[in-house]
């Protein structure tokens, strides 16, 4: 089965071409604990058996300098699709995205909650970022964004506004799921179905969530392909953010995704991210 990896990330040892600069303003932990360089990534993906990655940027090592993610994916451009992050309230946030467009890289990352800035930011939804917004929807730009439930009413407003834009949440919002099927508690994020532009990164995160209380990932899973369809959930490693090896991380999807059918499986491994991601595929330079 195919795979294209939706989630990576790489960490350069080269800190002087490539300093730290992060978004809340300390380096995060799995940075620097377990690092993976770029010829890492690649080796990792290849011993996974993953045919394509998408790298995004570390925005807990990098911030908005994303010059590693593009030389990432520019010395292997038929394996790597590059994510970029920029700082959406800028007045300049337009001039980031075409420039980080036509460095090669394939949609951008809005980072408001993570491991080096807890809670969710309140910044998502305003008014100072509807030009980002509206930039993205007129080009076509997937926009990933980081973010928790909390965040959900100012997507849907944001949504409302520009109501063409493709969204991936990243590792599903960050979902509560311990309370099992129906997932009450996660119910404004199904209520995000309504918007057929928003898509679902399943994450190993997810899947580890999955397990808490009275979940499971295969009640997860049915509820959620009831409710938005496997067209629209990509699966992500998280790797190396998330523990252990690539391969392993797969396997641990594969055992997750085990009770899907087999066409379900081949949505979410690659279909959906190439979807967002037509590089992925080789159908287009960017994203």
């Amino acid at each position: 089965m195919k795979i294209f990896d939706t989630h990576t990330h790489v960490i350069s040892p080269d800190t002087a071409t490539y300093p730290t600069d992060p978004i809340g303003g300390h380096q995060s932990e799995w940075s620097q604990k377990r690092p993976v360089e770029a010829g890492g990534l690649l080796k990792a993906i290849d011993e996974a058996g993953i045919a394509k990655a998408v790298v995004v940027q570390a925005s807990t090592v990098y911030g908005h300098d994303n010059r590693y993610v593009v030389d990432t994916v520019r010395a292997n451009p038929s394996r790597f699709v590059g994510v970029y992050s920029i700082d959406a309230l800028a007045p300049d946030a337009v001039e980031q995205i075409d420039h980080w467009q036509a460095q090669g890289l394939s949609g951008f990352r809005l980072f408001t909650t993570g491991s080096t800035m807890p809670g969710q930011s309140d910044w998502l939804g305003h008014k100072d970022s509807f030009t980002a917004w509206a930039h993205a929807e007129k080009l076509g730009i997937p926009v990933c964004l980081q973010m928790t439930m909390e965040g959900l009413p100012a997507l849907r407003a944001l949504l409302e506004r520009f109501p063409a834009v493709r969204v991936l949440l990243d590792h599903c919002a960050r979902p509560d799921l311990s309370d099992g099927t129906p997932f009450t508690a996660s119910q404004a994020l199904f209520d995000m179905a309504v918007f057929p532009g928003v898509y679902l990164k399943l994450t190993n995160r997810t899947l580890t969530a999955a397990t808490a209380g009275k979940s499971t990932p295969q009640d997860f899973l049915a509820r959620t392909i009831d409710t938005f369809g496997a067209g629209r959930i990509a699966w992500g490693s998280n790797f190396p953010a998330a523990e252990g090896t690539l391969p392993t991380l797969v396997a641990a999807a594969h055992e997750a995704l085990s009770s899907l059918s087999h066409d379900d499986q081949a949505i979410i491994f690659s279909g959906t991210a190439a979807t967002i991601y037509p590089g992925l595929s080789g159908n287009g330079k960017h994203g």
